[in-house]
């Protein structure tokens, strides 16, 4: 069974708020500049008044991903329309078992991705999207990580403006981001303005389930929970951040 990130969301405060979720950029190789995409977005009301909470949930499965663009990237832009998206393997350290982590862009006869091989160039912790020639100023396109949710929703959670006949190299970092606003899915945000106060969500140690609580002072609380192995047998671990 696929692995699922899970944010479960609860509003403490007095009044509705909108929040929305996001992942923290990946390191993609070039020195190009890297957008996000805000992957969720929902309104809760008071818990005091309602009871009710929110739950964001994606695949931690690793996606490459290449989009169509509408307009150049910009904040509140929708970043693409037409996209492909490929599960393929991280890159492993050395003298581990090689993973299949290239994939290849098609354009023609429709935008597409090559079932994933085994290269030897991507670093450790990454996979590559080898992008073919075109005319990128007839047809622009983002490439580089996507999520999806359970039921088949795609995102391109953060990616480059790609060029032809390069190799996109890009390491996922597991870590997401709520905030209140009302972002949408899908849009281009502000990633350094967006994450300033935002409740993190670590899940590069392991965490995979996360209750957050926005609190009646605006603060955040968050708690993370992971299954482990102790003696040979699963146990659940928390841990409470403020």
């Amino acid at each position: 069974m696929d692995t699922l990130i899970t944010i479960n969301i609860v509003n403490n405060s007095s009044s509705f708020h909108d929040f929305f979720v996001f992942q923290q950029p990946a390191i993609y190789t070039g020195g190009q500049q890297v957008y996000t995409n805000c992957l969720w977005s929902q309104g809760i009301p008071p818990s005091s008044q309602t009871g009710s909470s929110a739950t964001f949930t994606m695949l931690q499965q690793s996606y490459a991903g290449v989009q169509q663009q509408i307009v150049p990237p910009a904040v509140t832009a929708v970043s693409g329309y037409s996209s492909a998206i490929r599960a393929i393997g991280l890159t492993p350290a050395a003298g581990g078992t090689p993973t299949n982590n290239t994939t290849n862009m098609i354009i023609s006869p429709a935008l597409g991705l090559t079932p994933p091989t085994s290269t030897t160039g991507p670093k450790t912790g990454a996979f590559r999207i080898v992008t073919p020639q075109y005319n990128p100023t007839v047809t622009p396109y983002n490439a580089g990580l996507a999520s999806q949710s359970p039921s088949g929703l795609v995102t391109l959670s953060n990616f480059v403006v790609a060029q032809p006949k390069q190799n996109i190299d890009c390491q996922p970092v597991l870590k997401f981001y709520v905030q209140a606003g009302d972002d949408k899915p899908g849009t281009v945000i502000h990633f350094t303005n967006s994450s300033i106060n935002a409740a993190l969500c670590n899940a590069t140690t392991g965490f995979v389930t996360f209750n957050v609580s926005y609190n009646i002072d605006g603060t955040w609380s968050v708690t993370p929970f992971a299954t482990t192995l102790l003696m040979g047998q699963p146990r659940t671990v928390a841990h409470t951040q403020a």
